[in-house]
């Protein structure tokens, strides 16, 4: 077995015609897969003859010349991109993201209109509206967005002071900082949309942070201040008004009250007048004994004496007959 084993193996023989098979089929194989191609759902290919600008075809699966005469470049139109300043995160879907560490402190460092520096770290996020104008209009139009991004954003915040950049003044940097950018992509043709401009840290540089953390601790406090005052006042004037709404009401009711009862003890005496002109003696005889009815049940020790009486007796014990003493 071991001779059988080391006895060498018979050279088979190769025909011309077996070699232009071989070539025949690996050139077929090479050609059937390199003449097509697929483009992802969220991007367009750029298809270049020879080097130059041929068209565009949506995603899906194409045919193309092969032996490198149709190149196809992907872009991904349909996805939302972006790049920080100052900082990285992992995971960068776009190859100019972000830039390398050591250029980060330069990047954030930014003098305000009133000459002071803020660290100021920001993110934009974008979208490529024309591939064509993205990959032929402008070279590296990575490298050209965060340019015009870096300038604009020191434009932006040199026209404010540093307060304004640390604290109300961040909504108004980003909403002017995205419509100068895009002002300055569509100079340039650049075929992008800038979506939003964000600020990210703001910060003070590290040797004045603790002064700068100190005078915004005295503002929060002067604010919180200013709100427990307003609260006073808006609790205590709305109370007094009300006491005054109150009193002016009662006021005039009692007047209205006064005025009514007059009317009506004058309009009473008016009445009682007509009739008095009218049967004089009958009238003062009916007041008469209108007035001791109101008057004689309030009097405790009642006394009956005729006109022509001497002297009192005590003859009627009116109080006993009527229940008691009153």
């Amino acid at each position: 077995m071991n001779e059988q084993a080391n006895q060498p193996i018979p050279d088979i023989p190769v025909t011309p015609r077996q070699v232009v098979i071989g070539i025949i089929v690996a050139l077929a194989l090479y050609l059937g897969y390199s003449s097509y191609y697929t483009v992802s759902a969220e991007s367009v290919g750029v298809v270049q003859r020879f080097g130059h600008y041929h068209y565009v075809v949506e995603p899906g699966l194409h045919f193309k010349i092969p032996f490198g005469v149709d190149q196809v470049i992907q872009v991904p139109i349909k996805r939302q991109l972006k790049e920080e300043f100052g900082f990285g995160t992992p995971g960068a879907t776009f190859k100019r993201q972000m830039t390398a560490p050591r250029e980060w402190e330069l990047e954030t460092t930014i003098v305000t209109g009133d000459l002071n520096t803020a660290l100021v770290e920001w993110v934009i996020q974008f979208r490529i509206e024309n591939a064509f104008d993205f990959l032929f209009k402008v070279r590296d139009p990575g490298d050209a967005l965060r340019d015009i991004s870096e300038s604009v954003m020191r434009e932006v915040i040199g026209d404010r002071t540093v307060d304004e950049v640390l604290t109300i003044g961040r909504q108004d940097i980003e909403a002017s900082a995205q419509i100068k950018m895009q002002e300055v992509v569509n100079l340039y043709e650049m075929g992008l949309r800038i979506d939003q401009v964000q600020l990210k840290n703001v910060n003070p540089p590290k040797p004045v942070q603790a002064s700068f953390d100190e005078v915004n601790e005295a503002q929060q406090e002067r604010e919180r201040m200013i709100n427990v005052a307003r609260g006073e006042y808006n609790k205590a004037v709305p109370q007094a008004k009300g006491t005054a709404e109150r009193s002016i009401q009662a006021a005039q009711g009692y007047a209205v009250q006064r005025v009514n009862q007059a009317e009506g003890d004058a309009a009473k005496f008016n009445a009682l007048l007509a009739e008095y002109v009218k049967a004089t003696e009958v009238t003062r005889r009916r007041l008469y004994l209108e007035t001791m009815q109101e008057v004689l049940p309030v009097v405790k020790n009642k006394i009956v004496l005729d006109d022509q009486a001497a002297s009192v007796l005590p003859l009627l014990q009116l109080n006993s007959i009527q229940g008691g003493a009153q």
